[in-house]
């Protein structure tokens, strides 16, 4: 009896330890999330703030339309870069593990997980920005393409590789080569986990400051061409939050905050497909 009492005791202490750590790991991401919504929150709830471009100190009505769409054009053709090559190289990795360059393309990715954000984006201003003499969108995306990459290249190996044996040995029975059995049978098997880490993948690119100043440099003026500088929300916040005006810094915490909410659905979405998967699994 005394042994049984000890265990309920020893499970009671280590489960309130566990949900005191896990309270303890989430006050500073409740700080953040309540400290950037009461700063911010003045600023995004009028809807002009979403519609008008940047404007100078002391014109009403700034907005960070300019931002929001450079933050997407940039992440975007980041994207249209980064995931193909990445979900095509986690599947060789996965699949082709004894290939003569699997270990050469594993450490690479694992090294540029690590690489500070800077440094890729100094990498796309020696390459692009200074022989073109101007910066540009098209440089911001070629940096955050390459913080992307490793992202998805592991997250997609590690989904690949989560797939059943037997399925690959199906397709290699009925006599598909093995090219067409990683295509066609174990990615769209492996797709909610490849999505998962393309939308971790965007998110981190979203929120990146340093490879964007090196390139991107930021823009007051609405435009689409990315061939010329553009704006950013990481940029909005970071050059009108060291600014004396009281309206630029408020500015500055509007997108933080709109920053913050996007970061944080793209996360949330990431997670939703990835239990949907578990569930549907499940049921089967």
């Amino acid at each position: 009896m005394t042994r049984n009492v000890w265990r309920r005791f020893s499970s009671a202490a280590a489960l309130s330890i566990m949900y005191a750590l896990t309270v303890l790991a989430l006050v500073p991401l409740g700080l953040v999330l309540w400290f950037t919504a009461s700063k911010g929150l003045p600023s995004v709830l009028h809807l002009e703030f979403f519609f008008n471009a940047e404007r100078p100190t002391g014109i009403p009505g700034g907005g960070v339309a300019n931002a929001i769409v450079g933050t997407g054009i940039m992440v975007g053709m980041a994207s249209l870069a980064a995931i193909p090559i990445g979900v095509l190289s986690g599947i060789y990795l996965a699949e082709y593990r004894a290939a003569r360059w699997a270990g050469w393309v594993r450490l690479a990715s694992d090294v540029l997980v690590g690489a500070p954000s800077i440094a890729l984006g100094i990498f796309a201003y020696a390459i692009i920005v200074v022989p073109q003499h101007h910066f540009s969108a098209l440089s911001a995306s070629l940096a955050l393409a390459i913080l992307m990459l490793p992202v998805v290249i592991r997250t997609t190996e590690s989904a690949v590789g989560l797939i059943p044996n037997g399925l690959r040995e199906s397709g290699l029975a009925l006599g598909l080569p093995r090219w067409r059995v990683s295509l066609e049978l174990i990615l769209p098997a492996a797709t909610p986990g490849v999505i998962t880490g393309a939308l971790l993948a965007v998110a981190r690119a979203s929120g990146e400051t340093a490879p964007v100043l090196f390139t991107g440099f930021g823009n007051q003026i609405f435009s689409l061409d990315p061939t010329h500088a553009m704006a950013a929300l990481p940029l909005v916040v970071f050059r009108d939050a060291l600014t004396p005006y009281n309206d630029l810094q408020q500015v500055a915490w509007g997108a933080a905050l709109v920053l913050v909410v996007m970061v944080l659905v793209i996360n949330l979405g990431s997670r939703w497909v990835l239990r949907r998967q578990i569930r549907l699994a499940g049921q089967l």
